[in-house]
């Protein structure tokens, strides 16, 4: 399996962080989580940083979830509370950076990638871009309450039990409409449209801007309830094992409810 990547550099005033396997549509495996973690880490250590940019490679897709493969690792349902503790971790990192956030999307945000476009502060994307999190038609596991808050709160929740429930792509202008995205741009604006926006951000008061964020992100994660018995639930089903063969295998799943 080809691990891919995720990148980091600093261009001036911004922090470029590049999710990198685009063979895969930038699925993420366990080595491009930590890097992404040690990216926000450094994009945190450094004042000289005032707007981040998350973007994948190749022009075809955010991120389009995590590599399935690794599933196929897990023998009970600890494992998946492992998993969504893990997974929590990372998008932590992405949505307590000291600095504005901008996903910029083409394609496919699919997953664990429509939840890390969901932490950063602003999303764009091109206008066939498509948002889903299709579990319940594919994998048979969950998310974690932090993670359901989190797209509850950026979709709301009508939204977000349809897309869930019914395994919906959703399009980017719903999302639009939604105010999920900021802006839909065409592909051949969108670098000089996201460096605008990347300068109007670097402009602005930096300790407003932090102060901010970390108030909302406090609001958004006051009170959460456990939730780990309902992760444990679906990774320990024998529909996560079914769900996991048949997505490898590229055949339909045949769900048993146990």
């Amino acid at each position: 399996m080809n691990d891919g990547a995720v990148r980091y550099q600093r261009d001036g005033a911004i922090g470029r962080i590049t999710f990198d396997r685009p063979a895969a549509r930038n699925a993420m495996t366990w080595a491009m989580y930590d890097e992404l973690a040690g990216a926000c880490a450094q994009v945190a250590a450094d004042p000289a940083v005032r707007v981040a940019v998350l973007r994948g490679a190749g022009g075809k897709a955010f991120v389009a979830g995590t590599d399935i493969g690794q599933f196929r690792d897990f023998k009970s349902g600890e494992d998946g509370v492992a998993y969504e503790r893990r997974v929590e971790a990372y998008l932590a990192a992405v949505e307590e950076l000291p600095v504005p956030t901008i996903a910029v999307i083409e394609d496919w945000a699919i997953g664990g990638g429509l939840a890390i476009a969901a932490a950063c502060d602003l999303r764009v994307a091109t206008p066939g871009s498509r948002f889903g999190v299709p579990i319940a038609r594919t994998l048979g596991n969950c998310l974690s309450i932090a993670n359901y808050a989190c797209l509850a709160a950026a979709l709301g929740l009508a939204r977000t039990k349809r897309m869930l429930l019914l395994a919906e792509n959703l399009t980017a202008d719903e999302l639009h409409t939604a105010g999920f995205l900021a802006e839909i741009i065409p592909p051949a604006e969108l670098d000089a449209r996201v460096e605008q926006l990347c300068s109007r951000l670097a402009g602005n008061a930096p300790i407003t801007m932090r102060v901010t964020k970390e108030s909302l992100r406090r609001l958004l994660h006051a009170g959460f309830p456990d939730g780990e018995d309902l992760i444990r639930q679906c990774y320990g089903s024998e529909d996560f094992r079914i769900g996991v063969e048949a997505f490898m295998q590229k055949r339909e799943p045949r769900w048993t409810g146990k």
